[in-house]
């Protein structure tokens, strides 16, 4: 039973491809009727042929007068006759449906089963002419399915011209040209409308397939941004409430600042969570640079900022600010540090970012920002990544005087951004 379960589910493809060709081709009709009434061109491709062999089923209408010779008992045989009609039939079908699968029609059953079909025609013709002549062009429509490629030009016309000479064998030269040029037509204009439609449905799978790679990317770059922006905004919030419950009862004037301070960020933040929807928020390292030290400060860790060098391009600003921003907020939440040292270097070459801390806590929270195999975590991860694309690198470990160092190095070239400037603008900062 197990040929009959594949035959089963064979035509359960079979049903399923044609329900989805179905359903395109009415909703191809209905923005066909959508922009005819709106004057716009339709935004959908039409389907073309159903991508089984239902589509080629009709053409076997072309054989009713050789069944029809049958019934009338005008043919000699009929058994034989019948018996031929019926093999000829099935491999068809065969033929035909394995066609619209590219490993099937050049799989060697389906050649084999196409030159029975050949041997079954010339026998057909040679035995009884007339109407079983026409087998000739549905032969060529069957080639022309299942030969799609470099070579079909020439086998059609020798297919032609082999259906030409036993038709003016069998009948004489009156309908042989006839059958030829059919023969030769039906293969060609198959071939043609096959190839076609299937360059059409792989272009739409393609096209489809860039789309959601697209809408993964977006993603992607969404998630890591809103958890830069996030975990850092958040971290100097909790930060800044803890300042400002241990001021409260002895320098209310200082608390109040830090509550300040408080309602400052989480304003930015709502600024930046809106900018990061829309994609157009750019990074400043100066405005990082001071966010870092007033988080490091209610943090009772002491800032040290250094800066020397040739201004920075815009994108290379942009990335060294969402370093500075992961960094800062690893060292408050993980480092127990009282020093947090932060140095940008740049040369007409390359920028330099090191941030440096003293701490020696949060052992585990370090291991999972930077494990033995490499940089990880969520933040540094997508860090690592960003100025990969831009040409630099991202270094995160323990420092050798103790502590944590994070080094991120960049291309200031101009040249050497170019490529990445619309991809930072999408993929880095601009997201916030």
């Amino acid at each position: 039973m197990t040929w009959w379960l594949g035959v089963k589910c064979q035509v359960t493809a079979w049903q399923a491809a044609r329900a989805q060709w179905k359903a395109d081709h009415e909703r191809f009709r209905t923005a066909q009727r959508t922009a005819r009434k709106s004057g716009r061109v339709p935004d959908v491709d039409h389907p073309g042929p159903p991508p089984t062999g239902f589509a080629l089923l009709p053409w076997l209408l072309m054989g009713m007068g050789s069944f029809s010779n049958l019934l009338q008992g005008r043919t000699a045989n009929p058994w034989i006759g019948g018996l031929g009609l019926l093999v000829f039939n099935s491999l068809y079908i065969y033929v035909t449906f394995r066609s619209f699968h590219r490993d099937k029609r050049q799989a060697v059953s389906t050649r084999v089963a196409l030159g029975l079909m050949g041997l079954l025609t010339t026998g057909l013709a040679l035995g009884y002419g007339g109407n079983w002549l026409m087998f000739f062009p549905l032969l060529g429509l069957a080639a022309g399915a299942a030969l799609r490629g470099p070579w079909l030009g020439r086998t059609g016309l020798l297919l032609a011209l082999y259906a030409a000479g036993v038709s003016a064998v069998r009948d004489g030269w009156g309908d042989a040209t006839n059958i030829g040029y059919a023969t030769f037509l039906s293969s060609m204009v198959t071939a043609a409308i096959l190839g076609l439609s299937e360059a059409v449905r792989e272009l739409r799978g393609a096209r489809e397939e860039l789309a959601r790679r697209a809408v993964e990317k977006e993603r992607l770059r969404f998630s890591r941004d809103l958890h830069d922006l996030l975990g850092h905004t958040l971290s100097v919030i909790v930060v800044k409430s803890e300042a400002a419950r241990r001021l409260a009862p002895r320098d209310m004037d200082r608390a109040l600042a830090q509550i300040g301070d408080i309602e400052s960020v989480g304003r930015q933040a709502l600024t930046e969570i809106r900018e990061a929807v829309t994609g157009y928020r750019e990074g400043s390292l100066a405005t990082e640079l001071t966010r870092a030290r007033s988080a490091l400060s209610a943090a009772s860790i002491r800032p040290v900022v250094r800066q020397s060098g040739a201004p920075l391009e815009p994108q290379t600003e942009a990335l060294l600010s969402w370093v500075v921003r992961e960094a800062v907020t690893n060292v408050v939440r993980h480092s127990a540090a009282g020093r947090c040292e932060i140095t940008v270097e740049s040369t007409a070459e390359r920028a330099r970012l090191t941030v440096t801390d003293d701490g020696t806590g949060a052992a585990a929270g370090r291991a999972a920002a930077c494990p033995a195999g490499g940089i990880g975590g969520t933040g540094l991860t997508g860090l690592t990544e960003r100025l990969a694309a831009a040409g630099g690198s991202l270094r995160a470990g323990p420092s050798p005087r103790g502590g944590f160092t994070v080094t991120a190095e960049l291309p200031v070239e101009p040249a050497a951004l170019a490529a990445v400037g619309a991809a930072a603008a999408v993929t880095a900062p601009r997201a916030g």
